[in-house]
């Protein structure tokens, strides 16, 4: 198998229901936008993978001074309608033109980066003490639902890989990301040493919001054929539909973050 960077029909999907990524994705916890707001030397943030602009809008709301990049001329068309700069690159090969940054966030996308080269790039346009801050949203249902999930997904797409199959905790998953972003920053002998930290909440999904947002995990709305995603999404309507219409996922916000060495 490839490396997850290296899988591009994946990674450039999401444009395909950029609308829908926008209105139905999580946002990320204010505790994790203080966090790093608070570490970060200064207010000028480049956001890698910026997307629709769900990360970028918070650190602007924060008072961050936001520039995205993101590779999908798509997604960054629905990002500028909300405010947000946003140049269309593959990071790895983005032009900053000369422009340096007090911080560089990247939410839910640095897995898709070149780890090498992706480190190499950010520690240079990072200021001197800069600070590199990269983070994920692990889901992680009731374990009844989660079994349900697991279930549904293997009866409609036995050979594609399944989140709900994962053994153990989503989260522990989402930590090894940390970790291999971590090896490449550390090759680079630009970064201190990178901290990891994890903010927890919970949201409640109903049938019609968790169907809502199904699609936009690993582009599926658009590798999938329709009657297939049809009738995975009436499968997963009847497992929530079961227990009451509603149910409540916790998620953990893994963060690593890393200060450019002075």
């Amino acid at each position: 198998m490839p490396e997850v960077h290296e899988q591009r029909t994946t990674a450039e999907a999401f444009g395909a229901e950029a609308a829908r990524y926008d209105r139905a994705r999580p946002s990320y916890p204010p505790a994790l936008v203080a966090r790093v707001k608070a570490a970060g030397p200064g207010p000028s943030t480049l956001d890698v993978g910026c997307g629709t602009g769900i990360a970028a809008r918070l650190f602007r709301d924060a008072g961050c001074q936001v520039l995205g990049v993101d590779v999908d001329a798509r997604m960054a068309t629905v990002a500028r309608e909300s405010g947000i700069e946003c140049e269309v690159a593959k990071f790895e090969d983005w032009d900053p033109a000369g422009r340096t940054f007090d911080t560089l966030i990247a939410a839910q996308t640095w897995h898709w980066i070149d780890p090498a080269a992706g480190a190499a790039k950010a520690a240079s346009v990072l200021r001197p003490g800069g600070l590199i801050a990269l983070f994920w949203n692990a889901f992680e249902p009731p374990p009844d639902i989660r079994r349900a999930f697991r279930d549904v997904q293997s009866r409609h797409l036995p050979k594609a890989p399944s989140p709900w199959a994962f053994e153990g905790s989503i989260a522990d998953g989402y930590a090894r990301m940390v970790a291999t972003a971590a090896a490449g920053l550390d090759r680079t002998g630009s970064f201190g040493p990178v901290e990891e930290s994890r903010f927890e909440w919970d949201f409640t999904y109903s049938t019609e919001a968790w169907l809502d947002v199904l699609p936009t995990f690993g582009g599926l709305g658009s590798r999938v054929p329709p009657d297939l995603l049809r009738a995975l999404l009436d499968d997963y309507a009847e497992v929530i539909d079961a227990v009451g219409g509603s149910f409540v996922m916790h998620y953990t916000t893994v963060a690593g973050t890393a200060s450019r060495n002075s």
